[in-house]
């Protein structure tokens, strides 16, 4: 298992609007006196989505076994199509099933309900019609009261933006959302669902693939961590791989060296990147070593090579949201043709790990983050209070509460001054001359 002493007392520390247009077709106060509660899981995937969904379901379950559970299938794509699970005494029974799994079981898509030409065009919605106001009608019909978006910050704040235009028709709509991202970049959440688990899981896959080292002289390995706002993300999946590295046994004499697996360089979005600084840098590592190992964030540089893709008169496709499609972009492989000519590469791979991390099951530590969150947030929906369940960086004590939606914000970049991450830079960087 790999190892991180630094941040795992830090998790456990952390443990102790766009408007709606149009109006309603009735204005329909949900009937009864228990709620019925909706679960809806969006965006992509984070080790923390199943978990989430069964620590909800168990905690209403002792709260109140009468109260009704349903989960849309696929997201807001479910909520516009009106499709639903209905959670029955079994799945109460055994909901515990869905906290060790990862992905999510009810499934995701990536919808934004003010991009009405998307929708249509995913036949998610019918010609002349909004997908807010769908989506709002199909909430009243189904007679949901709390609403539940497991989710990145466009995801919690669509459901805001619900719930306000409902309550100016008379409905009644809670909603409480869970971060989830791995890229650990919601402001102001100290530390987002599944985002430990994710640098883990970086870590344990690099670990595999740095062996590739040894299949080539002068091999150049690019490690592209996932995630546009990933510069936390990366630097912990470094961390974590070097604190795993450092405890395992080496033998010198026979060529198994701890500075040919390390790693030599971490780019992330928040520093500049001085590609010849770094070139003549690496040159000297590759030269001594044999081989480079690099880690970079997939959103490290995306500005600079959208810029010259354009200017180069290629087009750059965009998702629902408007983001630049990071596959297109390609930053991992930009970087690493750079670099591979200035190294004298023999050979270069671009591995990505993010497939890989998202999709893991939720470590210990997430466990216990995700299990609390879901506490208060069955906490905060039944006092109905709203807002997106994480310990409040604005808060003197990081306080676990319901953080308001108009707080709610996504892209918050990682503090390069923490100490552990200029402590490390400072360890990589430095000369390393090998006995042979």
């Amino acid at each position: 298992m790999v190892r991180s002493t630094q941040f795992s007392i830090l998790l456990l520390l952390l443990l102790s609007a766009t408007s709606v247009c149009g109006s309603l077709s009735s204005n329909i106060v949900p009937s009864g006196e228990e709620p019925l509660v909706a679960i809806l899981t969006a965006g992509g995937l984070a080790p923390c989505l199943s978990s989430a969904i069964g620590f909800l379901i168990e905690e209403y379950t002792l709260y109140d076994p009468q109260i009704e559970i349903i989960c849309y299938i696929d997201g807001y794509k479910g909520l516009l199509k009106g499709e639903y699970l209905v959670v029955g005494p079994e799945e109460r029974k055994l909901a515990s099933i869905l906290t060790y799994h990862g992905g999510s079981s009810i499934g995701n898509s990536r919808v934004k309900l003010t991009n009405i030409k998307d929708c249509l065009q995913r036949g998610l919605v019918k010609e002349g019609e909004d997908p807010q106001k769908v989506a709002a009608e199909q909430l009243v019909k189904d007679g949901v009261s709390v609403l539940h978006t497991i989710g990145g910050d466009d995801t919690n704040t669509a459901a805001a933006d619900l719930a306000a235009f409902l309550k100016r028709n008379n409905y009644e709509l809670t909603v409480v959302g869970l971060p989830k991202t791995i890229d650990n970049d919601v402001y102001p959440i100290r530390l987002s669902l599944g985002a430990w688990t994710a640098a883990q899981q970086g870590a344990l896959y690099f670990r595999n693939i740095v062996n590739e080292h040894s299949a080539n002289p002068r091999m150049l390995i690019v490690h592209e961590v996932m995630g546009r706002h990933c510069g936390w993300l990366t630097a912990a999946t470094a961390k974590c791989y070097r604190d795993d590295l450092k405890a395992q046994r080496m033998l010198p004499g026979c060529g198994l060296h701890f500075e040919r697996l390390d790693v030599h360089g971490i780019y992330i979005p928040e520093l500049s990147i001085d590609i010849a600084a770094e070139s003549k840098r690496l040159k000297q590592v590759m030269d001594r070593l044999g081989n480079v190992n690099i880690f970079i964030s997939e959103g490290a540089g995306v500005d600079d090579i959208i810029k010259q893709m354009e200017e180069a008169g290629q087009e750059v496709p965009r998702d629902a949201f408007g983001h630049p499609k990071l596959d297109a972009v390609n930053p991992g492989k930009y970087f690493a043709d750079k670099f591979a000519k200035e190294l004298g590469a023999e050979k270069t791979m671009v591995q990505k790990s993010g497939y890989f991390a998202r999709s893991a099951a939720p470590n210990d530590q997430d466990l216990a983050l995700i299990k609390d969150c879901a506490l208060k947030a069955v906490e905060c929906a039944m006092l109905g209070q709203g807002g997106v369940i994480g310990h409040d960086e604005e808060t003197p004590n990081l306080e676990l509460r319901a953080c308001e939606f108009n707080r709610i914000a996504g892209g918050k970049p990682f503090n390069v001054d923490e100490g552990w991450f200029k402590s490390m830079l400072t360890d990589i960087r430095k000369k390393v001359d090998l006995k042979q």
